[in-house]
């Protein structure tokens, strides 16, 4: 209550911070705003440029020319906001140090910040996707009012691992090296660019142990399929998202008065 309360003192300033730090992103490059689409429209256009003959006849049900990349951007939609919240959280203290140093605010907005900004920029290159699905035909269906709780679990599992992750950089920079290599290894090892049904039966196994798998599964579901998302796994993923971000406030708790001494 009292981080609550904290917040809605400095609810203009959290406002001020967010527009800050979306205008900066798109202001300070001559193309600005549409850097926000190009950077993941050119990575799924090499990963269907490469990989599209090979996949597009391993998705049946989808009844269009454009099968695989419908599938492709369907999924990146869940990656990039989970990839940017935990990559942007990861360095979220080191990049504000003179700021936490010179003005006195709740730290717990830091964060926050970077918590709005990815969405913003998700919902923008979701407007893209979804304009560019009635481009090319494809039907969108009443399952896609799913994608609002799909992006509350999203973040809330993203946020709790960034904030853990920031907390412990500030402390031991060796986190920041690791976290480009385990995000590497996160992407392959869940069916962003590939369909589980390739995998051996035991691989499969394995990759549905990784909770990302039932997040970006859901959103293959309600965008390409016009299904509704498997509750089982989803209510299990946003249980456990609740209980590390709880651990995650806890730990900023414990760690705050010491992060400004570390920076």
């Amino acid at each position: 209550m009292n981080l609550l309360r904290a917040l809605w003192s400095y609810r203009f300033f959290l406002v001020t911070s967010v527009i800050a730090d979306f205008r900066n992103r798109v202001l300070r490059s001559r193309l600005g705003f549409f850097w926000i689409i190009i950077g993941p429209l050119s990575q799924v256009f090499i990963y269907a440029f490469v990989l599209s003959n090979l996949m597009s006849a391993r998705l049946p049900g989808i009844d269009n020319s454009f099968s695989y990349a419908i599938y492709l951007t369907s999924g990146f939609q869940a990656w990039l906001l989970f990839s940017e919240i935990i990559t942007r959280s990861i360095t979220v203290f080191i990049d504000n140090g003179n700021v936490l140093k010179k003005i006195s605010f709740p730290r717990t907005i830091l964060p926050i910040v970077i918590v709005s900004t990815s969405v913003i920029t998700n919902l923008i290159f979701l407007g893209m996707i979804l304009v560019t699905f009635l481009i090319v035909g494809f039907p969108i269906g009443w399952n896609i009012l799913w994608l609002p709780v799909l992006m509350l679990i999203n973040v809330a599992f993203a946020s709790g691992i960034g904030l853990i992750a920031g907390v412990l950089n500030v402390f031991m920079r060796d986190i920041g090296q690791f976290t480009p290599i385990a995000m590497q290894f996160l992407f392959w090892f869940t069916p962003v660019v590939y369909t589980i049904t390739i995998l051996p039966g035991a691989f499969q196994k394995l990759v549905m142990l990784n909770p990302l798998y039932w997040i970006v599964d859901g959103y293959h579901r309600v965008m390409v399929y016009n299904e509704a998302p498997l509750n089982g796994p989803l209510v299990a993923i946003a249980l456990a998202s609740l209980a590390i971000l709880g651990l995650a406030f806890w730990l900023f708790r414990k760690a705050s008065p010491e992060i400004v001494d570390a920076l």
